[in-house]
């Protein structure tokens, strides 16, 4: 019962990393720019995503657009869309495939040997989609780190960390492992 329990809110867990992994796909604030001119009311903050970029004013106006090319974009951009794609449909495969190895569910029979090892390949489908999201968020973590620091960036190009990135490092989360080692613990 006890592994049961556990096994359950390794899932949950997992399962909550896996929807913050989309959130990040999707949120618009991976590198964030605070611009203030020479007049205070003219206040614009930029957003750049994977997907798209937005600014807004201090007006409460804001204005999206999406990329007009992908060739055009940075490299790290491009993987980002990439691995974050990967990483949702991984994301997806192992919730799909661990529910099939859980203790609680009959889809796989009774069989305690098959059902472990369903499980453990849906533990090691979320490890692959955590890294497929630490990936892009680490490497676009650096390269605005990078540009901020380097001089021969304008101070209107610079960029900062955006929640984005913040929140795709809290996603792969290592609480599905406890799921995985429990199943071989069973009596």
């Amino acid at each position: 019962m006890v592994n049961s329990v556990v096994q359950l809110l390794s899932f949950i867990f997992a399962v909550t990393g896996w929807v913050m992994a989309i959130t990040v796909t999707v949120l618009p604030q991976w590198k964030v720019s605070a611009f203030i001119g020479s007049n205070i009311l003219t206040s614009e903050i930029s957003w750049e995503g994977i997907w798209m970029t937005c600014i807004y004013q201090t007006t409460g106006h804001m204005q999206c657009k999406t990329y007009d090319s992908m060739l055009a974009l940075p490299p790290d951009l491009q993987a980002a869309r990439a691995l974050m794609c990967v990483s949702i449909f991984l994301g997806w495969l192992s919730c799909t495939v661990s529910c099939c190895g859980m203790k609680c569910t009959t889809c796989a029979g009774e069989d305690r040997q098959t059902k472990a090892s369903i499980a453990l390949s849906g533990g090691v489908l979320f490890i692959l989609t955590g890294l497929c999201v630490l990936v892009p968020v680490s490497w676009t973590a650096n390269t605005v780190v990078m540009n901020f620091y380097n001089p021969n960036v304008p101070i209107m190009h610079k960029r900062e960390l955006g929640q984005a990135i913040y929140l795709g490092w809290a996603s792969p989360n290592p609480c599905p492992m406890n799921n995985y080692t429990v199943l071989f613990k069973q009596n």
